[in-house]
């Protein structure tokens, strides 16, 4: 078939053409936003799931919908050891700039950006070629304390967009990279928002382990926020996201090679696009047939073993390797910290360390008090496939 019309679309955060199954998600978001620029209590969003199930998705829509109910929106992906006023400084700027264009936020839109420069400042923000042509306000969000300080900056920020009749949206990716401090002053200033009535929103979304670093981070944050699970797409999602595409470009699939589709894939969206996309590619002709998906399998596995799943693979150190492979070994998780190690002939309390670094590096995650389980669905089945199995031999 046509490769240029093929429909489908795997790769890291690439719109999918169906976004099935995250209706209530995206419905909760277009109230929640709706709701802030009311001035009317709401909760903020962290989305929790795996890698590959469509968290990054799912913040670009909800980016759009901020913007079409009025919202400004700063989208941010937070690196491993980047701190968060280096992050936010730039999407902060930039909001009050549009900010102070419109006439009735001009002075609120002045105060932000001068509580900006005196942020800026205390914690050592590299302003790269431009600096703020304004002098910082001696005593506002310059304690150095960065939960009372970013806490006052979004007060500013959120009183000048008030003052304009707009919204402000912060989507922060990959939030489980946060420093712990970081975190914490960010969970504060949104709980401030909420306080005060005033327009801004925050959408996160991370691995599973973010709700249990909310809860320690602050007390409050699991009433601050909801944590709505983004996981495998149920049997009907599933189908509508292989199958709408490919009648939408008047092609046909049959339904055997439908229920091969999701069944290999276990629902997860990433690996639906990528089986979904070598299934179009592989049939000579409409429909696609059960014989075209076990063909175009082999052709899926090979490109996520090489790419997805390698990728997350060489991260670790040989010794981690060890680690991740005696999961593995166990059988499906999660699995219990206490077996790995035996798995290992070590003892529990050396292998902790290891076990942290793992966690850190975003490979595996604790479900619950003393389990671990992968963060990458299949991430088992790739180990067996080329490491353990292929050892053996």
């Amino acid at each position: 078939m046509d490769e240029i019309r093929n429909p489908f679309a795997p790769g890291a955060g690439s719109q999918p053409p169906e976004l099935a199954g995250r209706d209530k998600i995206l419905e909760d978001a277009r109230i929640a936003l709706q709701r802030a620029l009311r001035g009317k209590p709401t909760q903020s969003q962290i989305l929790l799931g795996l890698r590959g199930v469509g968290k990054t998705v799912l913040l670009n829509q909800i980016e759009q919908i901020a913007e079409e109910h009025g919202h400004l929106t700063s989208m941010v992906e937070a690196p491993e050891g980047v701190p968060l006023p280096t992050l936010l400084y730039p999407r902060i700027h930039q909001i009050i700039r549009k900010l102070s264009v419109i006439e009735q936020a001009k002075a609120t839109a002045f105060s932000a950006m001068r509580a900006l420069r005196s942020f800026a400042s205390i914690f050592k923000v590299e302003t790269g070629d431009f600096a703020l042509s304004v002098d910082p306000e001696t005593g506002t969000a310059d304690s150095g304390d960065i939960e009372y300080d970013l806490a006052e900056l979004f007060v500013r920020v959120g009183v000048a967009a008030k003052a304009a009749e707009r919204g402000w949206t912060l989507l922060i990716d990959e939030i489980q990279y946060l420093g712990e401090k970081d975190y914490a002053a960010l969970i504060v200033a949104i709980h401030r928002m909420n306080q005060k009535g005033l327009p801004v929103l925050f959408f996160g979304a991370g691995l599973p382990q973010v709700a249990a670093l909310s809860g320690n981070a602050k007390s409050y944050a699991e009433r601050l926020f909801t944590y709505p699970s983004v996981g495998a797409l149920d049997q009907k999602s599933a189908e509508l996201a292989i199958r709408n595409p490919i009648e939408e470009e008047g092609e046909q699939i049959e339904v055997d090679a439908l229920h091969a589709i999701v069944e290999k894939t276990r629902g997860y969206p990433y690996f639906l696009q990528e089986w979904g996309y070598q299934a179009w590619n592989t049939a000579d002709h409409s429909p696609i047939d059960a014989a075209d998906v076990d063909q175009s399998s082999h052709k899926a596995l090979r490109r996520l073993d090489d790419g997805f799943f390698r990728v997350r693979f060489d991260r670790l150190t040989p010794r981690e390797r060890e680690y991740v492979c005696a999961m593995a070994k166990l059988g499906s998780g999660p699995y219990k910290s206490g077996e790995v190690a035996e798995m290992m002939k070590e003892p529990p309390n050396k292998l902790g360390p290891m076990r942290a670094s793992i966690i850190k590096k975003g490979m595996i995650y604790s479900p619950s008090y003393g389990d671990i389980d992968f963060t990458v669905p299949l991430f088992g089945d790739y180990l067996m496939r080329n490491w353990i199995e292929a050892n053996v031999q």
